[in-house]
C-alpha cells in the first residue's frame, strides 16, 4: 500500500475540516446540487473528451496508487544478475522456462532464448516501452483533465447561483445564504481538482517514471546477456539506474523453474 498517497489525502482533508470547524460549522459547506454540478459535470466532460475504457482504465490505476507500493529498481538489478548467471551456467535456453510474472521480461527472456538478434530484441523492446508509456499517457491525461474541468463546472454552479440569487433579490434576507451556496460549487471544484484529481495525475506520472526505469533494467540487462556478460558487469551496468545512496551491493535471487 502506498502509504504517502493516503497520507496526503487524509492529512489534507483532515487540515481543511479543521479549519472550517474552526471557523464555522461543517454543514454550512455541504450542498448537494453543487456536488452534483462539479462531480457530475467532470465526469461527463472526461467522458466526452476520452473513450469509455480509457476512463475505466484511468480509476483501475488510481486505486492502484493507493493499494500497492512503488517497485524497487534493486529488485529488478538483482533479477536480471541472476538471469545473466543462469544463462552462463545451464545455456539461454534456460531463460524460457522460468514462471516469470512480468509480461516484458517473459517476452525478453523469449527473445535470447529463441536466439534472437541484439537488434531485434532491441527493436521489440522499445516498442513495447514505447507503447507502454503511450497507454500511461492517456490515463494520466484523464486526470489532469478533470483536474481542468472540476473547477470549470465549480465556476459554472456558481452562476447558476447567482443567478437564483438575483431572482430573489426582493427579499434581502436570502442574499447571504444563496451567495454562500453559489460560492461552495468553486470550493468543490478547486477542492476536487487540488487534492484528489491533479495529485493522482502526478502519481500516476511518476510511478510511469519508475516503471519506465525497470523496464530499462530489463532492456540493458538482456543486451548484455546476449552480449554474454559476466554477472558483475551486468551488476554495474544496470545499477547505475539506481541513485548512489539507494544502491545495494549485488545480490542474487533464484529464480522459480
Amino acid at each position: 500500500m502506498d502509504i504517502a498517497s493516503l497520507t496526503g489525502i487524509i492529512s489534507g482533508l483532515i487540515l481543511i475540516i479543521t479549519a472550517i470547524l474552526i471557523g464555522g460549522d461543517v454543514q454550512t459547506f455541504f450542498n448537494v446540487p453543487g456536488m452534483m454540478i462539479v462531480i457530475g459535470g467532470s465526469l461527463a466532460a472526461t467522458l466526452i473528451t476520452f473513450q469509455f475504457d480509457d476512463v475505466k482504465s484511468a480509476f483501475k490505476a488510481a486505486i492502484f496508487v493507493f493499494s500497492s507500493s512503488k517497485d524497487d529498481s534493486n529488485d529488478m538489478v538483482s533479477t536480471m544478475v541472476e538471469l545473466c548467471t543462469l544463462s552462463r551456467r545451464q545455456g539461454i535456453v534456460a531463460l524460457s522456462k522460468l514462471e516469470i510474472e512480468s509480461d516484458f521480461l517473459k517476452k525478453a527472456c523469449n527473445l535470447i532464448a529463441d536466439g534472437s538478434k541484439e537488434d531485434m530484441m532491441r527493436d521489440t523492446l522499445n516498442i513495447e516501452i514505447e507503447s507502454m508509456k503511450q497507454r500511461h499517457f492517456i490515463i494520466q491525461d484523464v486526470f489532469k483533465k478533470m483536474g481542468l474541468y472540476a473547477p470549470s463546472f465549480g465556476m459554472i454552479g456558481t452562476l447558476i447561483g447567482l443567478v437564483q440569487m438575483l431572482t430573489r433579490l426582493n427579499n434581502p434576507e436570502t442574499v447571504g445564504p444563496s451567495m454562500a451556496v453559489a460560492l461552495l460549487t468553486t470550493f468543490y471544484g478547486s477542492l476536487l481538482a487540488s487534492l484528489i484529481f491533479n495529485p493522482i495525475a502526478g502519481k500516476l506520472r511518476a510511478r510511469t517514471l519508475t516503471e519506465v526505469i525497470n523496464l530499462e533494467i530489463i532492456f540493458e540487462g538482456a543486451a548484455s546477456i546476449i552480449q554474454d556478460n559476466n554477472p558483475m558487469l551486468v551488476y554495474e551496468k544496470l545499477s547505475s539506474y539506481v541513485p548512489t545512496k539507494k544502491r545495494r551491493a549485488m545480490q542474487q535471487k533464484m529464480m522459480k523453474r
